[in-house]
């Protein structure tokens, strides 16, 4: 069970969640650190649905 290794239910969805960005990140040929520093650093200014698209790879 996931569980164990995330923690609790939570962690495990949150680790679920960051485990998708970086394969996603794979499968469209980038470098999985570059991208998440990249959205990390552009989401808190994300305010409109186009705003969170641009960052999908």
């Amino acid at each position: 069970m996931v569980k164990y290794f995330s923690g609790t239910p939570e962690g495990a969805e949150a680790s679920a969640l960051l485990y998708s960005l970086i394969e996603t990140a794979k499968a469209n040929k980038l470098e999985p650190y570059a991208y998440l520093r990249y959205i990390f650093d552009k989401l808190p200014t994300a305010t409109l649905l186009e705003d969170y698209e641009a960052l999908l790879p």
